[in-house]
């Protein structure tokens, strides 16, 4: 029951941290003391948040390597911006159109996950790590490749040019190939940020502590002997995977209905996308959900804040990264924060006594 309790508590905290966040944020909106610059990183920040929390439940609860996150990202993007800039018309209702694109990209991720976790998962080492890299680059420039366009007689789809559409004068090309989607409606904004990252914090949390979770997680520690009490490995592993890579897709609805023109560059949906959201997921701890939080945060926001000090700015930015390196990492500092909470622990223990 103490467990439990303390369980929640944690996770009370960590709720209560990105509200508290966004009130701050908000207030700071209102009285006009945040830059434009600054203004226009927090739906991206909201983006790398979710992408650092959903890739954690892969990388740390399930135990694997995957370096594909901004494919699944890039899956969820674009199928998101296709539905919404098609149903424009039918849909008058802003939010209404929103809230259905972002579960199209959720399904789209999953349907994806699934298609590249069924035969992977079953294999052992890095083959995951390789296959999701793989995934990444594929998508990336298959999306690249497409045009599509629709008229009165429908969809018409070409791995050419927008003239092999053969559309009516009247038709519209929807995918220009590397030109990307054009005109997505500008949907995303802060606070349904705020409330999404808050919905994947409570599904992932939820799952850890769940005894899906629990079976996830002694695949993870010793997979030998949770196959040996019956746990089915494949089934466990492809429900974390596949759940990761669903909130990689929401966190590509948010990411495209905040652009006026969405491209699949290497930039927003490439291998260095991957590695920066890999890189969130170990400096704030791996496995620890609220570290993925502020990391995301804090090296999102770090660059911009110093841009002024152009000369120093990239140098302070390593500083920083070495620093939460060996504050999540170093065994003598592991060692020293175990004693600190074992001796805050105990004071509060006298104290209530």
């Amino acid at each position: 029951m103490k467990k439990m309790s303390k369980v929640t508590k944690n996770n009370l905290i960590t709720y209560a941290m990105v509200i508290a966040a966004y009130i701050v944020m908000e207030i700071l909106l209102k009285t006009g003391h945040v830059s434009s610059l600054l203004q226009g990183l927090l739906v991206p920040l909201c983006t790398y948040v979710i992408l650092a929390v959903s890739l954690n439940l892969t990388v740390g609860i399930l135990g694997e390597l995957s370096l594909g996150h901004a494919g699944f990202m890039c899956v969820g993007a674009f199928s998101s911006a296709l539905f919404s800039l098609t149903t424009k018309e039918a849909i008058p209702n802003g939010g209404l159109r929103f809230l259905i694109a972002i579960l199209i990209a959720c399904v789209a991720a999953a349907v994806c996950g699934v298609i590249v976790g069924i035969p992977v998962l079953r294999l052992k080492g890095d083959y995951l790590a390789i296959v999701t890299l793989a995934f990444g680059e594929i998508i990336k420039n298959l999306v690249n490749a497409i045009y599509l366009g629709i008229d009165s007689k429908g969809f018409h789809f070409s791995m050419k040019d927008t003239i092999s559409l053969n559309l009516e004068p009247e038709g519209k090309v929807l995918i220009k190939g590397a030109q990307g989607i054009t005109g997505t409606p500008h949907s995303s904004n802060f606070t349904i940020g705020v409330i999404l990252i808050l919905i994947t914090l409570i599904i992932v949390n939820n799952l850890v502590h769940s005894r899906t979770g629990r079976a996830v997680m002694s695949i993870r520690d010793n997979r030998i002997a949770a196959e040996s009490i019956g746990i089915n490995i494949t089934k466990y592993k492809l429900i974390a995977f596949t759940l990761s890579a669903a909130m990689a897709g929401v966190a590509g609805a948010l990411y495209s209905h905040n652009l006026a023109t969405l491209t699949a560059l290497p930039k927003n949906f490439g291998y260095n996308m991957s590695i920066m959201i890999l890189v969130f997921v170990v400096l704030g701890g791996i496995g620890n959900m609220r570290g993925s939080v502020i990391a995301a945060v804090v090296l999102t926001l770090l660059p911009e804040l110093l841009r002024g000090l152009s000369d120093y700015r990239m140098l302070i930015y390593a500083i920083v990264l070495i620093v939460m390196m060996i504050f999540n990492w170093s065994p003598a500092v592991l060692d020293m924060r175990k004693k600190l909470a074992a001796k805050l622990k105990k004071n509060q223990t006298e104290k209530e006594a």
